[in-house]
This record gives C-alpha cells, sequence and structure tokens, in this order.
C-alpha cells in the first residue's frame, strides 16, 4: 500500500468512527425539523430552535469546546488546527448547531469558521465550512515583520485617507477565505473616512509578499442624515437610584446608554457619563435637550431586543442575556451611526448640517446598529465584497422587523431605510426597488462584490422584500412599495414573519464569514426546508425571489412541478458557440457547484480578471463547472479549446487529483496533478463526433484525501 492509500484508509477508518458526513456550504445537509412543526405555528417559534437558559447555554458551548478535539478529528482537520467553540443552538427536536472558530498552530484563522450539526445522540449530520477542509500553509514564519505588514497596510488602505499604523498593529494570521490558505498579517491602520478623523480600516496583507488580500471597514457604518427625534411619546425601562434615575436598561441585559458629551471618534468614550436626572421624564423630543436623542436610542435597543427575543428566543446579541452600551452625542457634526464588536457597544452622532443637525438614533437605525452585533455573534459575516453586502442587507432586513414590531403609531412599518431621517430623496434606501436611490443594486450581477457594501445590500434586501410580500404595487406604512423583479416574474410572498424566521436560521445555522449571494440562497432553501418542509410552497417561493433578484434559477412547483425554465444561453460573438467562455461577466451561462468562477487576485487569470478556479481543497471534494445547449458547428471539423493551469502539492507522476472534459456525460480528455505546469497553456479537444449536435460541456474535478492541486481554466471556446 503506497503512501496515498494508507493515509486514506486511515482517514476513512476515522471518518467511519463518528459516520460522519463532511459537507461544504453550497451543499449542506441538516436534519429537518419534525413533521408537525410545519403547520404547526407554535412549534416553528423561535426559527426552530429551542430556548436555551443562560447557564443551558453556556454548558453546552463548554460541552462543544470538551469535544473539539474529537470533531475536528472526524472532520479530517489537521494535526495544526484546533477549534475554538463560539455558540450553540439546539433544535426542538434535539439536533444541536456547533459553531466554531479555527487556529492554525496557534494562529487565528480568518474564514476557518464552520457549523457541525449532531444529532439527538450526539453524531455528526452535516457540517459547514467556510473553508472546506483541512487548513495547510507552507510555514507559519513569515518573511515580513509586523512592521513591515504595518507600512504595507497603509500602502494598500482603501478606506481611509492618510493612514496611519504601527508594527504592535499587525497580527498573524492564517487567511483561508480564498481555497489556497495563506500566511498573512491583519493590520489596522486608522485615518479620515466615512466614520471621521478617526475611522479604522483592516488591511490583510500576504506575509510573504506583501501583496493586499483583503480590506474592510472595523466600523461598520450606516452613512446618511437624520430628521431627529421620531418615536415620540415612550415607555423606557430605567433603574431607580438613590437620588434619582438613570438611562439603565435592565430588562434588557442592563443596556446603558450614556451621553458621549461630544468625544471625538478616535476615543468616543472619554467624556461619557450615564444620562440621569431625578425625575423620571426624558427629553422633550427636540434636540435642544440631549436626553431626546438618549430617548430614540435606548427605545430602539429595546424594541430590538424584544423582537429577537420574541421572534427568535435570542437574549441580546451574544445570546448571554448581556446589553450592549450605547454612546449618543459622539463628536461635533457625525453623520453616522454605527456598531463596534471590539468594545462590544453602538455609537451615534448628531448629523449635520446636511440634515440640520438631527441625531442618527431613529428605530431603525438602532435596531440596524445592534443587528449588526447579532450578524458578528453568529455568522460573522465579513465586512467586504457579497458577504459585506450580505452583512449590511441583515441590519436593514432586521431592523425593518423591529420597525414592524414596534407598531409605533409615528414611524410605522416599512420597507425602506431611513426614512425618518429627513434624507434629500425622502430615505436612506428602499427595499422593494433599491435601485431607485440610483447606486444601490436590486439585481445581481458578477460585479457585486466590487460595489460599496451599502449598495450590494439592495440585492438582499430585495429579495427579502419580494420573498414577504410578493411583487406589485402596494401601499405599506403609507408608502408606495413596487415589488419590480429583475426576471419580469410575479409571485405572492410568504408573509414577513416567515421571511425572517428563514433569514435567521440560515444566518445562525448555514452561513460563514464567506458566505456570498450564491451561499446565501443555498443556506436560505436549506433553512425553508427546515422550517416549513422540502416540498413546502416557503420554500418554492425563497427559490422564486432569489431568481427575481438573478441570483439562481426557481425550484420546480411543488404543486405543479413546473419551476422558471432556464433559457438557452445566446452564443458569444467571434464565432465561439460557447456563452462567457472568458468569464469576463461572470457566472453568466455556467452553472457552478461551488464558488468557482471568480475574480480574485489569489490567482492570476489568462486574460482579464476572471477565472474558474477549480479544486485546491487538500482534501475529498468533487466540483463540477458546465454548460448545456452549446452548438456545436456542423461543417468543419470543431473543436474545443481553452486555457489549463495546474499547479499542485503532490510530489510524483501517479494521477491522484484529476480535472475531465466531459460532452453529453462522455469522458473526452482528462488532466490531472502530472500535467502542473508554470503558467497557462492551451488544451485542444476533438468535437468532431458532435458535429452540428447540441451538446452539453462539463469540466469535472475530483481531488482525493491529501495534497492540493488546483486546476485554473480560461478562455474556452467552441468553434
Amino acid at each position: 500500500m503506497n503512501r496515498k492509500n494508507a493515509l486514506a484508509a486511515a482517514v476513512a477508518a476515522a471518518l467511519a468512527l463518528g459516520s460522519v458526513t463532511v459537507v461544504a456550504a453550497a451543499q449542506s445537509t441538516a436534519a429537518a425539523l419534525p413533521a408537525a412543526a410545519v403547520g404547526d405555528p407554535a412549534a416553528r417559534a423561535g426559527a426552530g430552535f429551542q430556548a436555551m437558559t443562560a447557564d443551558a447555554r453556556r454548558e453546552a458551548i463548554r460541552t462543544a469546546d470538551r469535544d473539539a478535539p474529537a470533531t475536528a478529528r472526524e472532520l479530517g482537520l489537521g494535526p495544526e488546527e484546533r477549534l475554538v467553540a463560539k455558540d450553540v443552538l439546539t433544535d426542538a427536536d434535539g439536533t444541536r448547531h456547533a459553531r466554531y472558530d479555527r487556529t492554525y498552530s496557534g494562529l487565528p484563522v480568518i474564514g476557518g469558521d464552520l457549523v457541525v450539526h449532531l444529532g439527538e445522540e450526539g453524531e455528526i449530520i452535516g457540517s459547514d465550512f467556510a473553508h472546506r477542509g483541512a487548513i495547510r500553509v507552507a510555514g507559519t514564519r513569515p518573511r515580513l515583520t509586523a512592521a513591515d505588514a504595518s507600512a504595507a497596510a497603509v500602502k494598500h488602505a482603501r478606506h481611509v485617507r492618510n493612514a496611519k499604523a504601527g508594527g504592535k498593529d499587525s497580527t498573524l494570521v492564517v487567511y483561508a477565505v480564498g481555497k489556497l490558505p495563506v500566511l498573512a498579517y491583519r493590520s489596522t491602520v486608522t485615518g479620515a473616512g466615512e466614520t471621521g478623523p478617526a475611522s479604522r480600516e483592516a488591511v490583510i496583507v500576504d506575509a510573504t509578499s506583501g501583496v493586499p488580500l483583503d480590506q474592510y471597514e472595523l466600523h461598520q457604518p450606516v452613512t446618511g442624515t437624520g430628521n431627529g427625534v421620531t418615536v415620540g411619546q415612550v415607555s423606557l425601562e430605567t433603574t431607580q437610584t438613590g437620588s434619582g434615575y438613570t438611562l439603565t436598561d435592565a430588562a434588557h441585559g442592563g443596556t446603558i446608554v450614556y451621553d458621549a458629551y461630544n468625544s471625538p471618534q478616535s476615543n468616543p468614550k472619554q467624556n461619557a457619563r450615564p444620562f440621569s436626572r431625578t425625575t423620571n421624564s426624558w427629553g422633550n423630543g427636540t434636540t435642544s435637550s440631549r436626553e431626546s436623542a438618549a430617548v430614540d436610542a435606548s427605545y430602539g435597543l429595546a424594541k430590538t431586543w424584544d423582537y429577537f427575543k420574541d421572534s427568535f428566543n435570542r437574549s441580546g446579541i451574544r445570546n448571554d442575556g448581556k446589553g450592549a452600551p450605547a454612546y449618543v452625542h459622539v463628536d461635533n457634526g457625525l453623520l453616522n451611526a454605527f456598531y463596534d464588536d471590539d468594545c462590544f457597544c453602538m455609537f451615534f452622532g448628531d448629523g449635520s448640517s446636511q440634515n440640520s443637525n438631527t441625531p442618527l438614533a431613529t428605530l431603525d437605525v438602532a435596531s440596524h446598529e445592534m443587528s449588526h452585533g447579532v450578524t458578528a455573534a453568529t455568522a460573522d459575516l465579513t465586512y467586504s465584497g457579497e458577504s459585506g453586502g450580505l452583512n449590511e442587507a441583515t441590519s436593514d432586513i432586521f431592523g425593518t422587523m423591529v420597525e414592524f414590531s414596534a407598531g409605533n403609531a409615528g414611524d410605522p412599518g416599512d420597507y425602506y431605510i431611513g426614512e425618518k431621517l429627513n434624507m434629500p430623496a425622502g430615505y436612506m434606501r428602499r427595499m422593494d426597488n433599491p435601485a431607485a436611490d440610483g447606486t444601490s443594486l436590486s439585481c445581481w450581477t458578477s460585479s457585486a462584490g466590487s460595489a460599496d457594501v451599502h449598495h450590494s445590500s439592495g440585492i438582499g434586501n430585495h429579495f427579502f422584500y419580494l420573498v414577504a410580500e410578493g411583487t406589485g404595487a402596494k401601499t405599506i406604512g403609507g408608502r408606495p412599495h413596487t415589488g419590480t423583479t429583475c426576471n419580469n416574474d410575479t409571485f405572492g410572498g410568504i408573509g414577513k414573519e416567515k421571511a425572517a424566521a428563514v433569514w435567521y436560521r440560515a444566518l445562525s445555522t448555514y452561513m460563514t464569514s464567506t458566505t456570498h449571494y450564491a451561499g446565501a440562497r443555498t443556506a436560505t432553501l436549506q433553512a425553508a426546508a427546515d422550517l416549513y418542509g422540502t416540498n413546502s410552497q416557503e420554500r418554492y417561493l425563497v427559490s422564486k425571489a432569489w431568481a427575481a433578484v438573478s441570483v439562481g434559477t426557481a425550484l420546480p412547483d411543488p404543486g405543479t412541478g413546473t419551476g422558471t425554465p432556464t433559457p438557452s444561453p445566446t452564443p458569444s460573438p467571434g464565432g465561439n458557440a460557447l456563452t462567457n467562455g472568458s468569464f469576463e461577466q461572470g457566472t453568466s451561462g455556467w452553472t457552478q457547484s461551488d464558488d468557482i468562477i471568480t475574480n480574485s487576485p489569489l490567482q492570476p487569470a489568462r486574460d482579464g480578471s476572471w477565472y474558474a478556479w477549480m479544486m485546491g481543497y487538500g482534501t475529498n471534494a468533487v466540483e463540477s463547472l458546465s454548460q448545456a445547449n452549446i452548438a456545436v458547428p456542423s461543417t468543419g471539423t470543431p473543436k474545443l479549446t481553452f486555457w489549463l493551469k495546474v499547479a499542485t502539492q503532490e510530489y510524483d507522476a501517479t494521477a491522484y487529483d484529476t480535472l475531465k472534459v466531459n460532452v453529453n456525460g462522455t469522458t473526452l480528455a482528462t488532466y490531472s496533478n502530472a500535467d502542473a505546469s508554470p503558467g497557462y497553456v492551451q488544451k485542444t479537444v476533438d468535437l468532431s463526433a458532435y458535429k452540428g449536435r447540441t451538446v452539453k460541456l462539463e469540466f469535472a474535478g475530483t481531488e482525493d484525501t491529501y495534497l492540493s492541486t488546483l486546476f485554473l481554466v480560461d478562455g474556452i471556446t467552441v468553434g
């Protein structure tokens, strides 16, 4: 038995001990809820999760930590990897969902988080990985020093100007957001940006070359303007002291609202002190009283807590019963509000002359910021690219749901974001028609990951509106809503409560830090199946809503067995029978089993910036990239040509990892790790046997248990 077969047998034996099934995020599995839960609203309470006391939750996390070494072995992780339990959720049927972070040789792994799904007896029944498979890097001794990394971070900062950083601001990590993990530094730089002169940005650079791998704002800002105190006369939970009262909400985790007294963003707590007074009456409804903005914030945060508790049995941001402090009157002329997970707190500016100096503490802004904390405590969606858009969309979604649930007569529920902020357009964002603001995206495109996260959030917002309300014009909360789609489809919604339950379960159970829009579709379809059944109308309409924003296609209608037909691709110009053979239009024309088509800077494209990255996991995996309805020319000698680059960690000529070219299910060519090359090499496959026929082309990748091989494909033509 050679070293590969011996290792494969050992791993197979280890996996068999736990009957484990490792499933990628795009192919996640989980046990469905009991049949009774499908039609019983009471059984579906809390998005399928069972209520847990704080003590029970802490014990569940301790148990997950104790089980972490065995879990890592069953999942096939490497000896340098460790799992650290982050949270545990339990379904009504006893199914548990343990969320872990990963370390590698003691280093934090960015993109290493995962969720393990466990049956009632503790057996692993599925898993979702931000990075599938074991983490491996060449070594953990960086070529760059921390000071070098800080200098590179300053050079490559995109979100702040006049950036500064010191060596102590750079931390060595393993960056596993792409398919190939690399040793990197995560640096924090400060400078002038959207959140003011002390804005902070995380810059991740390769620890060998200093090449930037990612950049994102650390303060997740709501950029906009507001119109002042909006909640009117409300009841507040306060605390009585010996001499009076403070804005300390003991009913909601001891949440305290502070007056920042215009402390600068660089140190927003510098002058802060709690609000207190001798009587239990606060504010006067105008900005002439500093208490008025505090009333807005306290009320909004309490309503947000109530919504998550009543809807999902979640006690506060981190589900630990603890409230996060809030600070109003931050800085001078600050047209912003933001949540900071580092300090577990929220900050609200007073606005600027652009919005008549109105504090940014309205109901949907406060709930938006607190929801950022919930995202950080669950999927921890990276605040850049498509995952950043999903992060912002999540806060808009739950901010909207809190507005509906609060039932405030002065601020009725609608699908407008920041409509009480006195924006020039009358709102900050619209979920029913995101593109109405001139910058937000209503439909997914291949460039969505390059858009500002506040603009790409429109895709998720639009999806949520359509799955909740359906298509067609409506008046909601006294405001017009259009409900248009990207594919001219028409359908009804499942209701906002069901839609929110699907989103919360997807966020807390299936999404990870690197989830993109295609992954969000997969996660919400699984969540809908969990809550309402695989063949439910709810799950079908979730797929319809995603198709309506150009993410995937609709599932077959469980009532009729029909779905949205997949249109035949239009051939590209220049004699190529393929659609989008260069991938420069993203995924258009292609069907992929995973996140294959990419413009990641971690690998080069042959031409342009987009290419197909197949395999490279270093563990058992399969992938498929295909296109159907290709009309092979009926004259001449038709052929398939494409550019292929193969890079491998294998060190002999045995074909352990392969890429097959299949036409109508027949393999016409096979490439492997033995075909490794320093650059792209053009390949040609004869298609004479298919002259004049319509065919399906597939690139099928297979990788074995140990050592990675990646196949990069670009410039595909049929002619």
